[in-house]
């Protein structure tokens, strides 16, 4: 009879170790983040406080069809930003997705630092958030529709730059590639085969840029990149939180049209 204790098995240490390391940095994850058991159980006093100040809306202040029609304008000029910004995105993210697609259009290894570079564009773009873009064209071209609508066209470009990268990068190149085979340039073979075929990824893709568009647009007002955020903003800081109600209500529909 064999009396040696039993070992556990290597992946039953791994996992092990895997929770011991998860819970040793979800601990240090709620020690810097500021959480409050004693705020938290505090808060319902001053939510009450808001929603007694915020509904019904209007309700402290008298509706008038000026604020009414203001945030309406306010409302449509949030749309024009995220389409104007998500075709423009859409249309510049597609031209870096053909140069940083691999084996697509540069196969030679000299034009391979085009490929490179390119990729490096999408990431750069995609890594630095839509606010802080907006913050870097409210500076640039100052306050407004404008400094948003650059802000989200960059942020598109890196998000449908990738996106539209992998797709034409998973299509089957068999159709391409006799093509060649039959004369076509490698440029002809890509717009004629490779492209049609994730045209229907690329769709998907742009539509929800444009949604993701509308979020952002609302929230790049508040830092004065124009749109519906401004006016909430402003709302806000002179605690106008029925008329507020009434922005959120109007972003809500929106977003969820």
């Amino acid at each position: 009879m064999d009396d040696a204790p039993r070992r556990l098995p290597p992946k039953l240490h791994f996992y092990i170790l895997c929770l011991v390391l998860f819970a040793l940095f979800s601990g240090w994850s709620f020690s810097g983040s500021g959480f409050s058991f004693s705020k938290l159980i505090g808060s319902p006093e001053y939510l009450m406080d808001f929603l007694r100040r915020a509904f019904p809306p209007f309700s402290e202040h008298r509706i008038t069809w000026d604020a009414f029609f203001r945030y309406l304008a306010a409302l449509v000029e949030t749309i024009q930003m995220a389409f104007a910004g998500t075709i423009l995105g859409v249309i510049f993210g597609f031209v870096l997705a053909l140069l940083a697609s691999k084996d697509l259009l540069f196969t030679s290894p000299y034009l391979r630092p085009i490929q490179v570079f390119s990729k490096g564009i999408i990431a750069f773009f995609r890594t630095v958030p839509d606010l802080v873009w907006a913050i870097i064209f409210v500076v640039v071209v100052g306050l407004g529709a404008f400094a948003g609508t650059l802000a989200i066209m960059v942020d598109t470009i890196g998000f449908c730059g990738r996106f539209f990268a992998e797709e034409m990068e998973e299509v089957d190149k068999s159709p391409a590639e006799a093509l060649e085979c039959c004369g076509a340039t490698k440029v002809d073979a890509v717009f004629s085969a490779v492209i049609p075929a994730a045209m229907p990824g690329f769709i998907a893709t742009s539509l929800f840029a444009f949604e993701k568009a509308v979020r952002s647009s609302v929230v790049l007002g508040i830092v004065g990149a124009g749109g519906i955020g401004l006016q909430l903003q402003s709302l806000f800081n002179f605690f106008s939180y029925d008329r507020a109600m009434v922005i959120i209500g109007m972003i809500f529909i929106l977003v969820l049209g």
